[in-house]
């Protein structure tokens, strides 16, 4: 059997510590290995912790200050660990580029090499992502495992409420869509995430920040665990209708596996009716128009690059 196991690393944030990042990152994916995932996913900018300034001036100057390169001593880290715990691991930091700090995730294989790197298309530019630059695609890449290999693709928190980030995936083919994630999953944002696996016919996971131990956290850092996955086969082979749920997770630090059928997901992609099997793209025109509607109007928003 062709099998997933992906780790959701559901932990506190370091803060905008990048060593304390590295330290407790390397202990989690560490027991992740042990328990037998074939990837590790971390939340959004584990790197950094996803800390936040109330100035932006100051964010600005603390970004620059803590990105790093894809090739710098940070990610080289834990591509050396993943080289030696032979399984593959999902890396999130602020990545420095000459247009600008970036959230971005890489994809480390289970040899120690960067095969995706992914920037975070759908910044929240009415917030200090504003200070961030913006992706500008949805690259997929193949995934080697100790058996197979599995297309994967990435989305990163806030691009998962736009139903057009899974399904410009999908198309390119991805078959598992993951997700960091640093927010409060509120129960509709879960529905939301379950859909763009109903729809696509994906599996998806997401990794989110265990809640704060904090009594006052930051109102901007106001994560409450959750992590979840979903399979992306919503009905048997006689066609009744069975839950996606592969785990959520409460709201505690922990490790949470979710384990994907890959052979069950290939089977339901080739019989059943959503995905790309019936869509109807000339119809689909407006999507693409750059014409927002005067109420969606937003002076702040980065429509294009």
């Amino acid at each position: 059997m062709s099998s997933l196991t992906v780790a959701l690393l559901q932990l506190r944030g370091p803060g905008p510590d990048p060593e304390r990042a590295l330290r407790e990152g390397e202990r989690a994916c560490r027991e992740a290995a042990r328990l037998g995932a074939d990837v590790a996913l971390f939340p959004e900018m584990w790197q950094i912790g996803y800390a936040w300034w109330d100035d932006f001036t100051q964010a600005r100057e603390e970004y620059e200050l803590l990105a790093t390169e894809v090739n710098g001593p940070f990610v080289g880290h834990f591509r050396e660990l993943a080289r030696e715990l032979r399984m593959a691991i999902v890396l999130t930091y602020l990545q420095r580029t000459p247009a600008g700090p970036r959230n971005a995730a890489t994809v480390i294989d289970r040899q120690g090499n960067p095969i995706l790197t992914y920037a975070k298309v759908h910044t929240c530019d009415f917030s200090l992502e504003a200070e961030l630059t913006p992706g500008v695609e949805f690259p997929v890449a193949d995934l080697e495992l100790a058996q197979d290999s599995v297309r994967i693709g990435l989305m990163i928190c806030y691009d998962r409420e736009f139903p057009e980030s899974a399904r410009v995936l999908m198309l390119g083919g991805a078959e598992i869509i993951l997700t960091p994630n640093a927010c409060d999953l509120a129960v509709d944002r879960i529905g939301q995430f379950r859909a763009r696996a109903f729809e696509n016919m994906v599996g998806v996971a997401m990794t989110n920040y265990a809640r704060s131990l904090s009594p006052k956290p930051h109102p901007l850092d106001e994560c409450n665990g959750h992590s979840v996955a979903f399979s992306g086969i919503c009905f048997d082979d006689l066609g009744r209708p069975c839950d996606q749920t592969l785990v959520e997770a409460d709201e505690s630090e922990g490790i949470f596996l979710a384990s994907f059928d890959l052979d069950l997901l290939r089977k339901y992609r080739k019989l059943q009716t959503w995905a790309d099997a019936y869509r109807k793209p000339q119809a689909y025109k407006a999507i693409v128009a750059d014409a927002p509607a005067p109420i969606f109007k937003r002076n702040d928003s980065r429509r294009t690059p």
